[in-house]
């Protein structure tokens, strides 16, 4: 799966917290995500040099919370294609081992064929997710 593919399947399942997501549709759409957050970030260091809170720092914390439901779906969806339970993710809350655990497991293959979460991504589901 490709970068703007990603993206749009991520958006378009934005709540979509069953099923499987591959390797490729989960750091693409987090790709996405950290560039669109980067923009508005880096241009508000320059706002708030000048003490002040403007457009751009507004613009991010919107951006940053229209992102967090499809990001979190997708997590759910990245978990379960490793054949994890999406009660993983907070192993986040554990400070530092926790972030490194999901980092690892998000960057483990998904399992080949079905999985108790559903069957694997095919290019026939992935080409209907587009239409």
């Amino acid at each position: 799966m490709g970068f703007v593919e990603a993206v749009k399947s991520g958006l378009k399942n934005y709540a979509t917290f069953s099923g499987r997501a591959t390797r490729s549709e989960f750091w693409w759409f987090a790709l996405f995500q950290f560039i669109v957050i980067l923009v508005p970030a880096a241009l508000g260091i320059s706002e708030r040099a000048n003490g002040s809170f403007g457009i751009f720092s507004t613009l991010q914390l919107l951006i940053s919370l229209g992102l967090f439901l499809p990001s979190l779906a997708l997590s759910f969806r990245r978990l379960h294609d490793t054949n994890r339970s999406a009660w993983w993710l907070l192993i986040s809350l554990v400070p530092l081992i926790g972030g490194i655990v999901l980092l690892v497991f998000y960057c483990l293959k998904g399992t080949e064929g079905p999985n108790k979460y559903g069957g694997g991504p095919t290019v026939a589901q992935i080409a209907e997710t587009f239409q």
